[in-house]
């Protein structure tokens, strides 16, 4: 098959929660007739609700600054799925992904016709079990697993990490994981091995004591970065933030975390003390490969900004911690400003939570809608509401939203596109595709983007 044929055969397997609950069997069975390329090379395995993205970009860079060749394997992606499988940044390629995927296919095509699988597995194993065994043939040093959901039975969770992060536990995809922080936390810690180094940056004290008893049972050693990281001097450089960091007695100074919002100081802390955990077991990562590292990482589609005057963030925080840290970047680096909201969520998320958090802070907000089956109409936003602004634009199409909200900004104004990665998914495809050029759109003052 050629890679388009491969993607089509993906299309058609549905979206990606479908089996998200099965055990791991599936997985297993594939990778052990593959030859379990999975166990050619070392691994980190980073959880959590949020900031799994971000810590795993920034580990990844890390290991590569300090001269590994890293696989690194995310979800979901943003515009194409060769996004999620990259080894030293670059993206896999056409070839390459057809080859893996087509050997993956025929793989599972065996199994089912042995009987040794019942059903064909989801889209998200299918795509992991191809990343594993690219990874393989590239003959990588070390690959970073971020989790899909969850963590116990996710498909990620076949190996035995050097160090598993779980970055937080908030609420979210309790459909799937649980409605309380225990049982979230518990679905997380099942990333945790006998013995394995355990990096946390969970907050809530359910969910702490659910890791701390993960790790008890299993012998495994944790740093708890409530306790082992004390951050000092944090000052803002525009979006990003420099801070002082003192790591189990250890101290480190003038490190810079790379992406935009203070929240992501958590994510970098995170990052950081993986590596150096890594460090103490005996890879080569030396000092200035974690500031080369940290420096080089880049994470689209959080607060990533498109355009200058008026300024045009893309973010997909869609839970309300992450709505809750974009919150606070409004009212910290952007107060005063006359801010536009375009807004478009998946019917199963907080969405009466989410606009209590974000909507009143919007003088505008344009309500879309993208084209999955899980998103929510703008009327079905409306009516999940809790908060609205007094100005409230349907338009349900996203870039149409985008155009007509950038047209009727000033050159001061902020323009904030969030709600669902699949939103930022949305605009960043039709920038590649030319669909929307904001340097071409007339606004209400001049502008330059």
């Amino acid at each position: 098959m050629n890679s388009t044929q491969c993607l089509d055969k993906l299309a058609a397997l549905g979206h990606e929660l479908r089996g998200v609950k099965f055990d791991l069997e599936s997985i297993q069975a594939i990778l052990e007739s593959l030859g379990n390329p999975q166990r050619e090379y070392p691994t980190a395995i980073v959880a959590g609700t949020n900031g799994k993205g971000s810590t795993s970009a920034m580990l990844a860079s890390i290991l590569i600054s300090a001269g590994y060749r890293v696989g690194l394997y995310t979800s979901p992606h943003l515009v194409r799925v060769h996004e999620r499988i990259r080894v030293n940044q670059r993206e896999i390629s056409d070839q390459d992904f057809a080859s893996a995927f087509t050997e993956v296919w025929q793989t599972v095509d065996c199994l089912l016709e042995t009987k040794r699988l019942a059903n064909r597995p989801s889209f998200f194993e299918f795509l992991t079990a191809t990343a594993f065994l690219h990874f393989a043939r590239q003959k990588i040093d070390f690959a970073v697993l971020e989790v899909g959901m969850g963590g116990r039975l996710d498909a990620t969770n076949v190996t035995e990490p050097r160090v598993a992060v779980i970055t937080n536990v908030e609420l979210d995809h309790q459909e799937f994981l649980g409605s309380t922080y225990a049982a979230i936390a518990s679905e997380k810690a099942g990333v945790i091995k006998p013995k394995r180094p355990v990096i946390s940056g969970c907050e809530n004290p359910e969910a702490i004591e659910v890791i701390r008893r993960r790790v008890a049972e299993l012998d495994a050693p944790l740093i708890e970065l409530s306790k082992a990281a004390r951050i000092s001097h944090v000052s803002s450089l525009g979006g990003q933030y420099s801070f002082d960091l003192c790591l189990e007695g250890e101290q480190f100074s003038n490190l810079i975390s790379p992406l935009i919002g203070r929240f992501q100081i958590k994510n970098t802390v995170a990052a950081f003390a993986a590596a150096w955990r890594l460090k103490r077991e005996g890879l080569n990562i030396p000092r200035s490969a974690i500031a080369e590292g940290l420096a080089a990482t880049s994470w689209p589609g959080r607060l990533e900004v498109i355009c200058d005057h008026p300024l045009v963030v893309l973010d997909g925080a869609h839970n309300p911690a992450a709505a809750g840290e974009i919150a606070a970047h409004i009212k910290s680096h952007w107060r005063g400003r006359h801010v536009r909201l375009v807004y478009a969520s998946m019917r199963d998320k907080a969405i009466a939570e989410i606009s209590e958090i974000l909507f009143p802070l919007a003088g505008e907000l344009y309500l879309t809608h993208t084209e999955q089956a899980r998103a929510a109409t703008p009327v079905e936003i409306l009516g999940g509401a809790r908060d609205r602004p007094r100005s409230v634009v349907i338009e349900p199409d996203p870039i149409q939203a985008i155009e007509r909200a950038f047209r009727e900004s000033s050159p001061d104004d902020v323009l904030l596109v969030t709600g669902s990665l699949f939103l930022v998914g949305a605009v960043r495809r039709a920038i590649l595709m030319k669909q929307l050029d904001l340097e071409n759109t007339a606004t209400v003052g001049s502008q330059v983007c």
